[in-house]
């Protein structure tokens, strides 16, 4: 093949690459072109573009504090998550104790079971534990993850028991092995596993709706579902206003992905092949 064939075929291949991602894209980038056009436009086939839905969703309907919400309950939930994850692997890949093969079998049957099972038991202990409407009912319930313990522990498992026993030999305890050797080498899994815990919380809307009454405390999920209803009793939807809130929710987890993109590629693919 010729140098000549072969820059036509990368320019081919780019090409189609490119094409590939607008298609994929194009729902997106609709979405956002239309959250800047007036309802009225919209709907005469116009084309007239105006922040007011912004402004709208901000200030009118509270996009602002569900917005925080989310932030709020997505990042401790991640950073809670992610510590006890990691702990537990650490214990599962590298100590050998009475049960512990057990454990880690009730850890990954925890992926069999549907998350819906858990929504009444849930709800009635934080009812009876006062915890209802409030932070530590939306975060508590989901500070575990089966997935996150058993992929990070098959990740600890690659890491040569070599660099463990060197600390040992230099006076560290078990946690700052963990801290101090194991967490650095494992921050691809890390990150990709917690930008995962990270976009499930955020996208999270079943069990924000189950236990949370006070429109306070509304993630940004169940205030766009209530966009829905801003007309009671009319048939149309303001979907600009709908898609400029939709906007405000999907750019958080955009910013994010492309902040940790790189390490969770790594970590992904280095996961799979140890």
């Amino acid at each position: 093949m010729t140098r000549e064939t072969s820059a036509r075929a990368l320019w081919i291949i780019n090409g189609l690459t490119l094409l590939a991602a607008v298609i994929f894209l194009s729902p997106v980038l609709y979405s956002i072109w239309m959250s800047f056009q007036t309802s009225d436009a919209y709907y005469s086939g116009g084309v007239e573009f105006t922040l007011r839905n912004y402004d709208v969703a901000v200030g009118q309907y509270n996009f602002a504090r569900y917005l925080l919400n989310s932030v709020i309950v997505s990042g401790i939930v991640t950073l809670l998550g992610i510590s006890f994850a990691t702990m537990a692997a650490f214990a599962f890949a590298r100590f050998e104790f009475r049960g512990g093969n057990l454990m880690f079998g009730a850890v990954v049957a925890t992926l069999m079971i549907p998350s819906h099972i858990t929504l009444i038991p849930n709800y009635l202990t934080l009812a009876r534990a006062g915890l209802l409407d409030s932070y530590a009912g939306l975060i508590l319930p989901a500070i575990s993850s089966g997935f996150a313990a058993f992929f990070l522990r098959q990740y600890i498992r690659g890491i040569p028991r070599a660099l463990d026993e060197a600390a040992y030999m230099d006076g560290a305890t078990p946690l700052k092995v963990l801290w101090r050797v194991i967490v650095p080498i494992s921050k691809p899994a890390i990150f990709s596993m917690g930008l995962q815990l990270f976009i499930a919380e955020w996208n999270n809307y079943i069990w924000p709706l189950v236990a949370i009454s006070e429109s306070d405390l509304y993630t940004l999920q169940i205030g766009l579902a209530r966009l829905y209803r801003v007309n009671p009793g009319e048939d149309v939807i303001d979907w600009p206003l709908v898609m400029a809130a939709s906007t405000i929710t999907i750019l958080p987890v955009l910013v994010g992905f492309v902040l940790v993109e790189r390490h969770l590629v790594r970590g992904i693919t280095m996961g799979a092949v140890k």
